[in-house]
């Protein structure tokens, strides 16, 4: 991932945070042909490791062996930023549009587990985590036990554990407090809440001192 000094995220909290509120990833893997090939699936970031699953039908996983090379990628909120929000766009026109985004890059070596102790664990670690908070929070333990097995058998679980942790937040750090202020206000006049949440997560960052 290229991340310029102004951009990058070093705080390890934030990064995980991050991770936790997109709750997926595009695991990115080598197929048999040698060309990349990657499947959005939920994710939780447990200690050392990514916990993942996919469908038994999905081909993907066959071509993943023990300690295989994997990336999984995190995408947070993202938004067009145009040029015209930019106060100094009317001093000297030197200006063009760009994107706004954060995202998460984790890298390590991925291997498949099938047996169902494992996988019933990791779909209730997935389930509670992404249940957490809701007040009419489902359980694995709702459907019934037979129901649930034959579930389990229909995925296998994918474990990442993670080598390297890239991390990135492009929030017009670079920019003067002027055009900063003026690209949060422009993406709230946007009807679309990934606009919204980009322009919080500027607000919280802040400017170029």
């Amino acid at each position: 991932m290229y991340v310029p000094v102004f951009n990058a995220l070093d705080d390890a909290d934030e990064i995980r945070a991050l991770v936790a509120a997109a709750g997926t990833a595009e695991l990115v893997t080598v197929a048999p042909d040698g060309y990349p090939t990657s499947t959005l699936l939920p994710v939780v970031w447990d200690g050392d490791r990514l916990v993942l699953h996919m469908a038994r039908a999905n081909p993907q996983w066959r071509s993943i062996g023990d300690d295989s090379p994997a990336l999984a990628v995190v995408t947070g909120p993202q938004a067009y930023v145009s040029a015209s929000w930019y106060p100094s766009k009317a001093e000297h026109g030197r200006m063009v549009p760009t994107w706004n985004y954060s995202a998460v890059h984790l890298s390590g070596r991925a291997s498949v587990r099938t047996d169902e102790a494992w996988l019933r664990e990791a779909v209730t670690l997935l389930t509670d985590r992404h249940e957490e908070g809701r007040a009419d929070r489902w359980r694995v333990t709702d459907a019934p036990a037979d129901f649930v097995t034959r579930q389990l058998r229909a995925v296998v679980g994918i474990e990442v554990r993670i080598e390297r942790v890239e991390a990135k937040a492009k929030l017009s750090q670079n920019r003067s407090a002027a055009d900063h202020a003026g690209v949060v206000a422009g993406l709230r006049t946007q009807d679309d809440p990934q606009a919204a949440a980009v322009a919080t997560a500027m607000d919280a960052r802040g400017a170029r001192a």
